[in-house]
């Protein structure tokens, strides 16, 4: 009779070095865990990735009319448009249909107004909205003036707003990006005047201008602002200079984000910093508690703005006028 002969089992480690090993790896996710939180307005202050760094990107429409920084004139120009068709859809047109009145109407602006347009879809297809300078086709649309798109366009009754500011004088058109429907009558012109001739800066006048900002944040970081919270006392202050002033602005960081300042020609685009006011950086900011110094002379008289230049923050709420005079 074979005898089956049992052996003891074999440990590879002991209970003993198990416990070990796992209060080592509990010990490391216990301190991931605490430096990632820890560091919770870090990541969700840090710029996003290096494509949206370069603020528009380098496109022909990428700002404006796509000639670079714009000199808003503070001119707002309200446009409301719907989609219509003809009875057999062979016609489409904006406001009336050929040989009546108000059919696609022609919008006249000047170099840095803000045309604020309205559209709805007022017909049985569907439709889409934007602004080009392209005299045929339905791309190369100016980023800020599309309404929805050819994939997801407006459903009769719906509708959206849009804005448009030309950097450049020409001729520019709204459009229904819906394929083929500009070609059977979606489409209108924008007619854009330059000024007479580019405002040029002072000379130094001898005044000087201390301003100070606090970068300030509400307790759930949805809303950002200058020295205080919108609604408040002194929430994003106006600032009005003369063009030759010396200004120096000081900042502090009293909030728990990253932030960073500039006065800048276009409050959407966080790269036109001008007359060289730029605190810190996105790649660069100021850390929770530190502050920054910068003095520079007023340029051009016009409108601008002074945001905190780290992407996203402007739209949440850090931003003020910076009036040249």
């Amino acid at each position: 009779m074979t005898q089956v002969q049992q052996h003891d089992p074999i440990y590879r480690t002991t209970p003993e070095r198990t416990t070990k090993m796992m209060v080592i790896m509990l010990g490391i996710c216990i301190a991931g865990g605490g430096i990632f939180f820890g560091m919770w307005d870090y990541w969700t202050s840090m710029p996003p990735a290096a494509g949206l760094l370069t603020g528009n990107m380098d496109d022909d429409h990428s700002s404006g009319s796509g000639s670079g920084p714009v000199v808003l004139t503070g001119v707002e120009i309200n446009s409301s448009l719907s989609f219509i068709e003809s009875s057999d859809f062979r016609t489409l047109a904006f406001n009336a249909l050929p040989g009546e009145a108000g059919n696609n109407p022609t919008i006249t602006a000047n170099v840095g107004d803000k045309i604020v347009f309205d559209v709805i879809n007022d017909g049985k297809s569907f439709h889409a909205f934007g602004v080009t300078s392209d005299e045929e086709g339905f791309g190369n649309l100016y980023p800020g003036s599309e309404v929805a798109s050819a994939n997801a366009p407006l459903k009769p009754g719906e509708s959206g707003a849009s804005e448009f500011i030309p950097s450049e004088p020409g001729t520019y058109y709204y459009i229904c990006t819906v394929p083929g429907h500009r070609m059977q009558g979606m489409v209108g012109e924008i007619i854009v005047s330059g000024p007479a001739a580019p405002a040029a800066a002072a000379p130094p006048t001898g005044v000087s201008h201390d301003i100070s900002f606090d970068f300030v944040e509400s307790s759930d970081f949805r809303t950002l602002a200058f020295n205080a919270l919108p609604g408040e006392e002194g929430s994003n202050p106006e600032v009005r200079v003369n063009s030759g002033d010396e200004v120096t602005i000081t900042t502090i960081n009293a909030g728990k984000s990253f932030h960073a300042f500039g006065v800048v020609s276009n409050p959407d685009d966080f790269n036109s910093v001008i007359f060289d006011s730029a605190i810190a950086a996105a790649t660069n900011p100021l850390k929770p508690g530190e502050s920054g110094e910068v003095t520079f002379l007023a340029g051009a008289p016009g409108t601008y703005y002074y945001i905190c230049t780290v992407p996203g923050h402007a739209l949440q709420g850090m931003k003020g006028s910076f009036i040249v005079e």
